[in-house]
């Protein structure tokens, strides 16, 4: 079996929704436990997706329990995500985001921002999902969560030596702090937001794994390769710095390991119809599921993708089939 770092990018709640479906896909498809990747990263709403790989706890429950509807999830997430909660010093929106926003114009500004909700909900949420002695642990595999801290202005990666010592979900929390939705959250004496505002992926973070790795599976929810139909401003900002960053890092990871296979998927058109416009609206979260699911059918019939999934994680070595498109 092939050595395989799992790569878990931003994309809201839409982006968790799509990566879930991906990742249950690729299981039902070859039979690789996402859980056995030698190193998991996870950024913001793929924070929340690695603690559920890693607690064996990604499943069709993770999302839609049984007698659910659309709506009844729609209000299961906004009730855990969109908490609302005390307000943060103006200063400190000044200190971490203003100046140093006014001296580098661009999303630094919205940095330390004062916002209606508090990502404490996140975790939680977090919480209900894996049980509280697992959320307030860390994974005995591998397995990087990254925040950005407003003080140094650099990546935090929770779970490794260099970042404080915290519980996972307190760290998918921070990762998840997305400036002007969230407050920044508050760790120890530190403030973090989404560790998304500098990249979307981080993929590079795997070269921190002892030995390398033959495959890199990195799920890039806005770093789509398709333009998407109709794009809104934002939406096309957020594809092309996430794919200019990814582009960097596979750059980063193929100078250290040549030998190493990388490969990205994000949303198919449909599923971009499914999630847009809003990445943080809960009630696209179920019809981005579904239609990731029914996406994923033609996605892994691609030869291309197919022969190379099915030589890293099929363990047999038996030649498989999928259904063609």
């Amino acid at each position: 079996m092939s050595k395989v770092g799992l790569v878990l990018g931003g994309g809201g709640i839409t982006g968790a929704a799509y990566q879930m479906a991906a990742l249950m896909a690729i299981e039902l498809a070859t039979g690789w436990d996402p859980n056995d990747a030698e190193v998991v990263v996870g950024i913001s709403s793929g924070s929340f997706v690695a603690s559920l790989v890693r607690n064996e706890a990604l499943n069709l429950d993770s999302l839609v329990r049984p007698f659910d509807n659309r709506e009844d999830v729609t209000e299961r997430i906004r009730s855990h995500v969109f908490i609302k909660g005390p307000s943060i010093n103006v200063g400190k929106w000044v200190r971490h985001g203003i100046v140093p926003g006014v001296r580098r114009p661009g999303l630094t500004l919205f940095l330390g921002s004062p916002a209606r909700y508090h990502a404490g909900g996140i975790a939680d949420w977090v919480t209900t999902h894996i049980g509280s002695d697992a959320a307030l642990s860390w994974p005995d595999r591998p397995t990087a969560i990254v925040a950005h801290d407003l003080r140094s202005r650099r990546r935090t990666v929770f779970g490794t030596d260099a970042a404080p010592e915290v519980g996972i979900a307190d760290a998918v929390a921070a990762s998840s702090a997305i400036p002007l939705i969230f407050r920044p959250y508050p760790l120890g004496d530190r403030l973090y937001v989404d560790g998304g505002v500098s990249s979307g992926t981080h993929a590079d973070l795997v070269l921190g794994s002892p030995e390398p790795l033959d495959l890199v599976l990195v799920m890039a929810p806005l770093a789509a390769k398709v333009p998407r139909m109709r794009a809104r401003f934002h939406e096309k900002m957020l594809d092309r710095v996430g794919a200019r960053a990814l582009a960097d890092e596979i750059e980063l990871i193929k100078s250290d390991w040549p030998d190493c296979d990388v490969m990205t998927l994000s949303p198919s058109p449909s599923v971009q119809n499914a999630s847009r416009p809003n990445p943080m609206d809960a009630s696209r979260s179920v019809p981005t599921f579904t239609r990731t699911l029914v996406s994923m059918k033609r996605t892994l019939a691609q030869p291309d993708i197919w022969e190379r999934l099915d030589h890293h994680l099929v363990a047999d070595q038996k030649p498989r089939q999928v259904a063609s498109r």
